[in-house]
């Protein structure tokens, strides 16, 4: 009789497989829109959204939650988002400067992640509703404008209404998140 291995521990999980899918799909989303390959960017970035959900759901629903998945979901999400507007950016579809500031807000939350460890004052970054928000603006003007020109329609005020409050809610994060790390890091001594 062969001993299970504890969900938590097990790599290859259907969860799993859906989000290996949703990080191989990465770069056909990135060569279909950059082709002007519209309707089918478009869909491939819906399955993509309805896999998250349907991957979370099915971890909690047959217990299959693992430190793999764990890693991987928020990989899977961030890379699927960051192609959809870098290659938006590339297209001249939403501007270059919405792109720098989103991923360099990632960049400066994980750089203020990895000074905390190496100065032993470990952090752990958990989703606010101000990240929450900023990230469903994010995938909703990436949408729009997918949309658009899969479908053929004109966003109109909606468009840029999308690209103003995404900047505001991502300065709004990265000042949320830097004032958690300021506290954070002043608690205390520091170890090495």
């Amino acid at each position: 009789m062969t001993q299970d291995r504890p969900a938590s521990l097990a790599p290859f999980t259907v969860p799993n497989s859906i989000t290996l899918a949703r990080i191989v799909a990465v770069p056909v989303l990135a060569w279909l829109m950059l082709g002007g390959q519209w309707q089918a960017a478009f869909w491939l970035f819906v399955i993509a959204g309805i896999s998250d959900a349907v991957d979370g759901i099915l971890a909690r629903l047959f217990n299959q939650s693992s430190v793999l998945g764990a890693w991987l979901d928020p990989v899977a999400d961030k890379a699927l988002l960051v192609t959809g507007l870098v290659s938006l950016a590339v297209l001249s579809l939403v501007p270059v400067w919405l792109v720098v500031l989103a991923v360099l807000r990632d960049v400066l939350i994980l750089a203020g992640v990895g000074v905390a460890l190496l100065l032993g004052k470990g952090l752990t970054i958990r989703p606010m509703m101000v990240s929450k928000a900023t990230t469903f603006l994010q995938i909703a003007l990436v949408a729009l404008v997918m949309g658009a020109h899969a479908f053929d329609f004109e966003p109109g005020i909606l468009k840029p209404l999308l690209v103003w409050a995404t900047a505001a809610l991502t300065l709004a994060s990265f000042a949320t998140y830097g004032v958690v790390f300021v506290r954070h890091m002043g608690q205390g001594g520091y170890s090495r």
